[in-house]
């Protein structure tokens, strides 16, 4: 169940991210609702994930998917490009968080 909140709280996580970049430096009043709740509620889902979970592993995945959630959704709702080096990055955060989960780590 742990690793479902922890889910959660990184789908969140590129929520409330992605609807900071709507609010236009929250100057719109719906994305910016949107920010905060999802930040709150992201941070609960962590906080639930973290009763079990080591910290060190669960903040690595919360982070990793965050950055790898809103560097590909950026590419595809804001037309934002990623260099070469860039998608090699994120590559390497993805492979960092499939070995933080097979390490036996809950």
């Amino acid at each position: 169940m742990e690793w479902f909140m922890l889910a959660i709280a990184a789908i969140l996580e590129v929520t409330w991210a992605l609807a900071m970049k709507w609010s236009a430096g929250f100057t719109k009043v719906v994305p910016s609702i949107i920010t905060f709740g999802a930040y709150i509620a992201s941070a609960l889902f962590l906080a639930m994930a973290l009763k079990k979970l080591p910290l060190g592993t669960a903040y690595a995945m919360w982070t990793g998917f965050g950055i790898m959630g809103t560097s590909v959704l950026g590419v595809f709702l804001f037309k934002e490009e990623l260099s070469v080096s860039q998608i090699i990055c994120v590559l390497l955060i993805a492979i960092g968080i499939i070995g933080l989960k097979l390490s036996g780590n809950k």
